[in-house]
């Protein structure tokens, strides 16, 4: 999910560059060398898409049968997994570094452990439908914060413009002219906060963590690896273990795991890979439209007027903010 979702995702933590090289020595004339061939980035990305935006409905199901920590606690298990395996086919190792594991332990928390804990125990009051929408204010957290915490990142009239379009969107979906009825302000806290999460942990993997030498799914497979333990340390002193092993909600904590937390972030690094960062976090957009559509096709939600019309707000002000100037 967004988380994954962010601007930075891009070369913060390694140095490899997206540009492919070819040998000028060991390949013969008469038996070129073909690169594997993958499904179209289009389809890529459209998966990625659905991937992401359907995380939140697993997460509301994921939550009817086991504890938010639990949740939690599985999706990183599989997600790890994936990753893992991911890293033993290509033969990459862990980095080694202490100093690297320290700072990818504060990685882990903010971008992993907080962020997918805030949501699970926000759906359990709020739809799935409004904890999407407010993952879609990433953006819009990322360039406030960028504002301080980041120099070299000039705002622009059309980026301030933007930032205060998409915070009038969340006012909107959250109906805020009429008290905010129907909602429950501290899920909706919790899903803004996991939300402002991603940022604050993006800026600080670009200060500890760039040009490591490392590649992204090493980096990451050890992020994921370390969040995974915080959550087993954490998750037992607040939870017990089940009495039942309810299988829809676990089915569906498996997905959201082993396709929403490791399958979508291999295939996102194969996307920033092929076609660039800027188009690969367009996906940013489409993640608030799937989760509402979901939500309120499978789960039977309830949406009133300001919830769509709220939610293309915050995704005009979030498309807004990421424009940059020609010097950028």
């Amino acid at each position: 999910m967004s988380y994954e979702v962010a601007s930075g995702i891009v070369d913060p933590m390694s140095t490899v560059t997206t540009s492919r090289t070819r040998s000028s020595t060991s390949a013969s004339p008469s038996a070129p060398v073909r690169p594997r061939a993958r499904p179209d980035w289009r389809l890529r990305f459209g998966a990625l898409s659905l991937i992401w935006g359907f995380s939140f409905l697993l997460i509301k199901v994921g939550t009817e049968g086991y504890a938010p920590f639990q949740v939690t606690l599985g999706r990183l298990v599989f997600g790890t997994a994936v990753l893992m395996a991911a890293m033993a086919v290509k033969r990459e190792r862990l980095p080694r570094e202490a100093r690297l594991w320290g700072h990818m332990a504060v990685a882990a928390f903010l971008l992993n452990a907080l962020p997918f804990s805030l949501f699970a125990y926000s759906e359990l009051t709020i739809p799935s439908t409004l904890a999407g929408i407010c993952n879609a204010t990433s953006p819009l957290w990322g360039m406030l914060l960028s504002l301080v915490a980041l120099s070299e990142d000039r705002p622009t009239r059309v980026r301030v413009a933007g930032l205060a379009l998409g915070f009038l969107g969340v006012l909107t979906v959250l109906g805020v002219w009429q008290g905010f009825h129907g909602l429950d302000a501290t899920g909706t806290a919790m899903a803004l906060l996991a939300s402002l999460s991603y940022p604050v942990g993006w800026i600080y993997v670009r200060r500890t963590l760039a040009g490591t030498g490392n590649s992204h799914l090493a980096m990451t497979g050890g992020q994921l690896l370390l969040a995974t333990v915080q959550l087993a340390v954490v998750t037992p002193l607040f939870t017990s273990v089940p009495e039942h092993f309810a299988f829809v909600p676990l089915l569906a904590v498996a997905a959201l795991g082993a396709l929403g937390t490791g399958l979508a972030v291999l295939i996102q690094y194969g996307l920033v890979a092929e076609v660039g960062p800027t188009t690969a976090q367009m996906v940013t957009y489409f993640i608030p439209v799937i989760a509402t559509a979901a939500g309120v096709a499978i789960l039977g939600e309830s949406l009133r007027w300001t919830t769509p019309v709220g939610a293309l707000i915050v995704i005009a002000g979030a498309a807004l903010t990421q424009v940059r100037g020609r010097r950028a």
